[in-house]
């Protein structure tokens, strides 16, 4: 079966994740990617070997946070801060329907690599611009990463419990969402271009992405004039809660609304009796005195292993799943069977599991092919394929170091 973006060649010059993520996901959907890097030097996202605390070395002199940002691609490298590195980008320019970049205006701007300048050379070309903060206002050209975008959109206020200070969530998801979101963009303007024939703009930035991840909280703030409260379990709505099970696991469950749902919890809790309790009969009750319930729902599920507990709910048609840790997804069978985690062959790992495509089609097929390219690994293949570089002419490139 056929790819959904076969067919379409995407150049880009950025680093890091946020916007190179966005090309990945082209790359998983079947476009062809082609990473412009810097020779000798490369994606500094290829010397991220620990970020904090964190190990992210592998086999080969590789990193993982450079595997999962730059699969699908092919690296060639060209010194843009050079006469002859420009050219032989413009080159490919013409020969490319999309262009995404990340790096700041007046960077790009030096590399004669903006949309003013490139749109004369591919009037149909989409240009993907990638910031911290937008493209407009007085950060407009300030950097940022995905702890920036958590911190400004208010994100950090969004998680953990009432009167705790504000939290960071692990590393990536908000970077990861802007390349998302950015991936989007560029389809929806690959679609516009296939009904105008126009060529295009788009801008994305992390601020916007983790503003919209939190659209609803956002809305309510804006709307309502109140932020949404934080999730304090023992004060929180019993229903829409999470509770830790007699074999230390634990399980959410989600039961909305709660007047419909409350009798099959209290039978498949094996408590029919507290289904016409006087102190929870009703849903104001419930949430009234949600310390109280939760604090017994707490003994309930401490009773049983979570695997009873889920078997139940699924006999009474209620909303509930476990709650995962990040090494529990290997053995979940709904995850495997819809393919979110699926095999690769990586040429210094082996066969391992990455993330997958987590849209079926029915007539196409979309995942990751290959992984990340070494520096410079398809320099010669481009060059000499899409920009008609003699093998000699690439020789005086390298000697040039332009290449």
């Amino acid at each position: 079966m056929q790819r959904p973006l076969e067919g379409i060649r995407v150049l880009e010059c950025g680093v890091f994740h946020a916007g190179p993520g966005a090309t990945a996901i082209l790359g998983d959907l079947g476009a062809e990617v082609i990473k412009i890097e810097q020779p000798g030097v490369g994606d500094p996202i290829r010397q991220g070997k620990t970020i904090g605390s964190i190990a992210f070395e592998i086999p080969g002199d590789r990193t993982l946070f450079c595997e999962g940002a730059n699969r699908n691609k092919k690296s060639v490298t060209l010194d843009l801060l050079t006469a002859k590195g420009q050219e032989m980008a413009h080159r490919l320019v013409r020969r490319s329907d999309v262009f995404l970049t990340n790096m700041r205006r007046p960077a790009v701007e030096n590399m004669q690599m903006s949309y003013q300048t490139l749109r004369p050379l591919n009037p149909s070309l989409i240009y993907a611009s990638v910031s911290a903060f937008g493209s407009k206002g007085p950060d407009r050209d300030r950097g940022g990463f995905d702890y920036q975008g958590q911190a400004r959109s208010g994100f950090m206020y969004s998680m953990g419990e009432e009167d705790m200070p504000p939290l960071v969530s692990q590393f990536g998801i908000v970077d990861q969402s802007t390349a998302i979101m950015a991936s989007h963009q560029v389809l929806t303007a690959l679609y516009m271009r296939e009904r105008t024939g126009k060529g295009q703009e788009v801008h994305v930035s992390i601020l916007g992405t983790a503003m919209f991840l939190l659209y609803f909280n956002v809305l309510v703030a804006g709307v309502g004039k109140f932020q949404v409260p934080r999730h304090t379990r023992a004060k929180e709505h019993p229903m829409r809660n999470y509770y830790r099970c007699g074999d230390g696991l634990w399980l959410m469950m989600t039961l909305m609304p709660p007047a419909r749902h409350w009798g099959p919890l209290c039978r498949a809790l094996g408590r029919p009796e507290l289904e016409h309790d006087p102190r929870f009969d009703t849903d104001e009750k419930r949430r009234d005195r949600s310390q109280e319930l939760v604090a017994l729902l707490d003994e309930v599920f401490a009773a049983r292993p979570r695997d009873q507990w889920l078997a139940s709910f699924a006999e009474h048609d209620l909303f509930g799943c476990a709650v995962n840790t990040l090494m529990d997804l290997a053995g979940d069978p709904q995850v495997l069977a819809n393919d979110y985690l699926v095999d690769l062959d990586h040429p210094t790992l082996g066969k391992i599991q990455v993330p997958g495509y987590p849209i079926q089609f029915s007539e196409s097929w979309a995942r990751t092919t290959t992984a990340a390219p070494d520096l410079g690994e398809h320099t010669d293949e481009v060059l000499r394929e899409l920009c008609g570089c003699t093998p000699e002419e690439i020789a005086r490139l390298r000697e040039q170091k332009v290449v």
